[in-house]
């Protein structure tokens, strides 16, 4: 879900919310028995984009006026797609091992 930052009318998303909301598609499946065949995120290999909120960079509503690029969706920038790369792995690991 995109949400508009108040101080600067960027549309962008939160890091930590794109990840929380893989998880809960996650545990759905598994409660269902069926399997999450993949994900989509939209994420760009640059380092400096500044479109998505939070991550472990931390960037704030102020912050992503310093290189928003994108014309539609916001994307995860490098640092912040390999966190959620990570932790979508992480607990993939952990829901077949449980």
């Amino acid at each position: 879900r995109d949400i508009v930052a108040g101080t600067n009318k960027y549309k962008t998303r939160r890091c930590e919310d794109i990840v929380k909301e893989v998880m809960e598609v996650m545990a759905v499946h598994k409660r269902c028995g069926s399997i999450l065949g993949g994900i989509h995120l939209e994420v760009t290999g640059q380092e400096t984009v500044t479109e998505c909120l939070g991550g472990c960079m931390g960037i704030t509503e102020k912050q992503l006026e310093t290189n928003y690029e994108t014309y539609c969706d916001p994307r995860l920038n490098y640092a912040q797609s390999i966190e959620a790369a990570f932790s979508v792995a992480r607990e993939a690991k952990r829901a077949r091992t449980a």
